[in-house]
């Protein structure tokens, strides 16, 4: 029979005492982190799956850091287009009641001079920054959206700003008197009314003639350029009227209805009936000459200043009259940054604004909420209140009372909801969707984070009740193991026989 010796049991106590240490330092690690293994590949088979869950997880935080970023930029995108409204509604509203017609120092009512600092708010807003990033320049984040309420309205050096755009423009449309319309002399008793140039787009144009005078011929215009003509055939009856009916240049049209009268002296709008057709037919020509006059006079300065501030602002490039001379110019010209303020900096691609700024703020979920000074909403609201804080009118001007009033008609008009066409309110619901989407996408990550998280505490952590067991057993096993093995070491051959 072989005898151990007690070297060797103290040697394999040892390594059992060492192994039990070692376990206890695992344990007492994982009751520390509350995890299974300190690195992957002491889970074995499970590595891959949790590595696979950890990137999930860390994709999610991603996408909600970024959800985070958006929701910012969004809350300021939306206060800034309700600060954007309420100047919209106020600027509509006061000019739809403005009535008044008392001049300062610079020619302008209240309502223009407040224009002039709504504009400026109005640019202000358009101008938001979010940290360094331009809100409203598309894609161009680093780029300033507008320029200065100054530059827009006055230029900028040798580059001409809305002033100076509308007053070429004027100069256009009002031509030689008429409007670019031409009222020759009767031949016989035919009364004729043509456009100037074929296909210019200054001025007045010819849209119909509607007639109740009796025994005449009227003709619709027709030709290039275009003319009508009505042909007196035998003297009108008392009241009968005959109607031109004109498009301005910003598109709104205007009637000049003129009626026969048999009084002595025709009062307003009125034509005598003559001895003769003839004469009757100068007195119609006379009193037409005179209401284009008078047209030309009050309500077409006030088309011709929001067909140039349309130019201005909703063309890319702006557009502006080719000259001079201006009265008898044909076409409109692209402006250049070399001789032109462009009112919008920012970024002008084909790419939709709201595609110009994407987020991707959950697995499957992106929000698409760029912005751009340049869309209809922000273009028409800024040209119409440049518009009025761009225009003056002479305190000696007799007509000026009436074209002030043509001018906050239009501008009341363009600022109302216009069917088919982009408002602020569309762009707010635009970002409103964006809003919603957004926290939708906060729930849903935060869902799919819930459960991640459960599925890897499964994998990688542990109960720390059963670690605390473990360990107190580890604990009694080692103290026992190291109580043996001291009084192995003091055991020697005399002290075994002679305790034998």
């Amino acid at each position: 029979m072989s005898i151990t010796g007690i070297g060797s049991n103290a040697a394999t106590s040892a390594l059992l005492q060492q192994n039990m240490q070692n376990q206890l330092d695992v344990l007492s690690r994982q009751l520390g982190t509350g995890q299974k293994a300190a690195v992957y590949s002491d889970l074995a088979s499970q590595a891959g799956l949790t590595v696979g869950l950890d990137a999930q997880l860390s994709a999610i935080e991603g996408f909600d850091n970024t959800n985070s970023t958006v929701t910012t930029t969004l809350g300021i995108a939306e206060g800034t287009l309700t600060q954007i409204g309420d100047i919209q509604n106020s600027v509509q509203s006061a000019a739809m009641q403005s009535k008044a017609f008392a001049l300062n120092a610079s020619g302008q009512t209240t309502l223009q001079t407040n224009a002039a600092g709504q504009l400026d708010e109005i640019l202000g807003a358009l101008n938001t920054q979010v940290g360094d990033n331009y809100l409203f320049s598309g894609s161009a984040l680093n780029q300033k959206s507008v320029e200065t309420a100054d530059h827009i309205l006055n230029g900028n050096g040798v580059l001409a700003g809305l002033k100076q755009v509308i007053s070429e423009r004027n100069q256009a449309d009002l031509g030689t008197g008429l409007g670019r319309l031409v009222i020759p002399p009767v031949v016989g008793s035919t009364v004729s009314i043509n456009e100037d140039v074929a296909g210019s787009p200054f001025g007045f144009k010819l849209a119909s003639v509607s007639s109740t005078l009796s025994g005449a011929t009227v003709t619709q215009p027709a030709g290039a350029p275009k003319t009508a003509t009505v042909t007196v055939g035998s003297n009108p009856n008392n009241g009968d009227s005959i109607q031109f009916s004109l498009t301005l240049p910003d598109g709104t049209s205007q009637n000049i209805s003129l009626q026969a009268t048999s009084a002595a002296t025709p009062g307003a709008s009125q034509f005598a009936i003559g001895a003769t057709t003839a004469i009757t037919a100068a007195n119609l020509q006379a009193a037409l000459t005179t209401a284009v006059g008078n047209l030309a006079q009050t309500t077409l300065p006030a088309a011709s200043a929001v067909a140039a501030a349309n130019n201005f602002f909703s063309s890319n490039p702006p557009q502006r009259v080719a000259g001079p001379p201006f009265n008898s110019a044909t076409v409109l010209q692209n402006g250049t940054t070399a001789n032109t303020v462009f009112w919008y900096t920012g970024e002008s691609g084909a790419t939709p604004a709201r595609q110009t700024a994407i987020a991707q703020v959950g697995p499957t979920t992106t929000i698409s909420y760029g912005l751009r000074a340049n869309e209809q909403a922000f273009s028409t609201l800024v040209a119409n209140v440049a518009v009025l804080a761009a225009t003056s009118y002479a305190p000696a001007n007799p007509n000026g009372a009436a074209s002030y009033a043509a001018l906050t008609s239009r501008v009341s008009s363009n600022l109302s909801i216009q069917q088919g066409a982009q408002n602020i309110s569309d762009v707010d619901a635009d970002i409103a969707n964006a809003q919603v989407t957004a926290k939708n996408a906060q729930t849903v990550n935060q869902q799919t984070k819930s459960t991640l998280t459960d599925f890897l505490q499964k994998i990688e952590g542990v109960s720390t009740t059963q670690i605390g067991a473990q360990i107190l057993s580890l604990q009694t096993n080692l103290q026992a193991s190291l109580s043996t093995t001291a009084r192995l070491s003091q055991l020697s051959l005399v002290n075994y026989l002679g305790a034998a």
